[in-house]
């Protein structure tokens, strides 16, 4: 059973905010007029197992710091490995040296003190370290990749199956006083198989990510899941150019939020890179969208209490009735832009879509006719107008049903154009990192084949 202690860690909390006040001492000495750093450290094992032999087994244990130092409105970035104090001193140096040689920014500086986090709120329930032995591990990826040999003959070949357990713990700090941290953990189980012989072979993948992994489920559920997919995909066939209905998969829903969340972040915006330029408050979803930022969800994946400006983060509505309520916005971008930050340096939280009302079998009715997606290749994405290009493979569907897979295609179409296209969302939620949405439904986008 997994077990909840740190006892693994080189440095305790008290040493790393130890460290942490001595870099901003040291700043100050230097004539710094604002420092941040951020002190981190890591641990964890990896191991892959291939047609029942280990194929690899990694340990990592890391750490660093990172100092930034304000002369002005000049900004200078270090940082290191070693945690020594010499070295401390030199990184903070260094920053302070480029600092020195570097064009003013009237943007650049720490956060107004007013928006900073003060002591962390309520227990979000993010470190549950794995305390696995590796033959415990070796014999949690053959138990995954067994089960999905056990699927069929026509799986005789895998690119392994994987189980990973990473620990760490940080902490950020500035000389406005703020300084906060805590640990956190991030485990997964996947596996690789492939499909049939020759020419005709297939693979595909599944995984699980989780904090606690108490909370995965069986390794054999997610080598049979993977290998079921990879059997699915055998006797692929193209298609002929089309204009037809796409429905994205919900790990590839992800992605399209994803897009969603690069254009109306900060860094695109004032550099005038987003096709979702002055889109504030303006009608970007069908109106039944809603896409929340929460960042305090317990055992969520991109939960905390502050960015990474060590500002104060909230729960709030970035999509509400379709409708753009928000950017996301970091202290540095905020400025540029003339607004206030949003908590968002280091990007969103955990990003939230509503569900619909259809499971996966329901949204493949709702299509009728048309493509469902489960691969995509490239990346054929242009922010700047929105034009949508990707490489895909998936399955046709005709009357509500699956007829049989297709690959070597192309999917076309243009972001702000398929964002209001969108025709249903699932309630099929998968989670892909910071993004928890079901499958996608957009109305017409062009299918090019044959």
């Amino acid at each position: 059973m997994p077990t909840r202690s740190s006892n693994d860690f080189s440095h305790t909390p008290e040493q790393l905010r130890q460290l942490a006040a001595d870099i901003l001492e040291h700043a100050r000495r230097v004539g710094a007029t604002g420092c941040e750093t951020d002190v981190s450290e890591g641990y964890g094992q990896s191991v892959t197992v291939r047609k029942g032999e280990v194929e690899t087994i990694e340990y990592n244990r890391d750490k660093g710091i990172g100092v930034t130092v304000y002369l002005g409105n000049r900004r200078g970035n270090a940082s290191t490995s070693d945690f020594s104090p010499a070295a401390l001193r030199a990184t903070v140096d260094k920053a302070a040296t480029i600092a020195r040689f570097t064009a003013e920014d009237s943007c650049a500086g720490l956060p107004d003190a007013a928006l900073l986090a003060k002591a962390g709120g309520s227990d979000l329930d993010l470190f549950h370290p794995w305390q696995l032995p590796i033959e415990e591990s070796i014999e949690l990826a053959r138990r995954c990749e067994a089960a999905a040999f056990a699927v069929s003959p026509l799986i005789a070949n895998t690119e392994g199956a994987s189980v990973s357990a990473q620990q760490s713990h940080f902490v950020s700090a500035n000389s406005l006083g703020f300084m906060g941290g805590f640990a956190t953990t991030r485990h997964y189980i996947s596996c690789a198989p492939i499909a049939g012989k020759g020419d005709g072979m297939q693979r595909d993948d599944w995984y699980s990510s989780k904090r606690d992994p108490a909370d995965f489920p069986a390794p054999e559920a997610i080598g049979k899941y993977a290998a079921c997919r990879a059997l699915a995909r055998l006797k692929s066939r193209k298609l002929k150019t089309c204009q037809v209905p796409v429905l994205f998969e919900a790990p590839l829903a992800a992605s399209l939020i994803g897009s969603f969340v690069h254009a109306v972040s900060g860094g695109s915006l004032y550099r005038k890179s987003s096709f979702l330029l002055d889109s504030l408050g303006s009608q970007v979803f069908p109106d039944f969208v809603q896409i929340t930022d929460d960042p305090f969800l317990p055992k969520g994946l991109a939960s905390g209490w502050f960015d990474d400006d060590g500002v104060a983060v909230s729960r709030r509505e970035v999509v509400k009735g379709g409708v753009l309520q928000g950017y996301f916005l970091s202290t540095y971008s905020a400025r540029k832009l003339g607004m206030q930050t949003t908590g968002n340096a280091g990007g969103s939280h955990n990003l939230i879509v509503k569900p619909g009302r259809h499971d996966f079998k329901g949204l493949l009715k709702e299509m009728g006719r048309g493509l469902l997606v489960t691969e995509l290749l490239g990346h054929g994405v242009n922010y700047i107008t929105g034009d949508y290009s990707r490489g895909a493979a998936g399955y046709w569907v005709e009357h509500g049903e699956i007829q049989y897979p297709v690959e070597e295609i192309t999917i076309a179409g243009n972001l702000k154009d398929m964002f209001r296209g969108i025709a249903a969302i699932g309630k099929d939620v998968v989670v892909r990192g910071s993004k928890q949405v079901g499958s996608i439904l957009v109305d017409r986008m062009t299918v090019a084949g044959n």
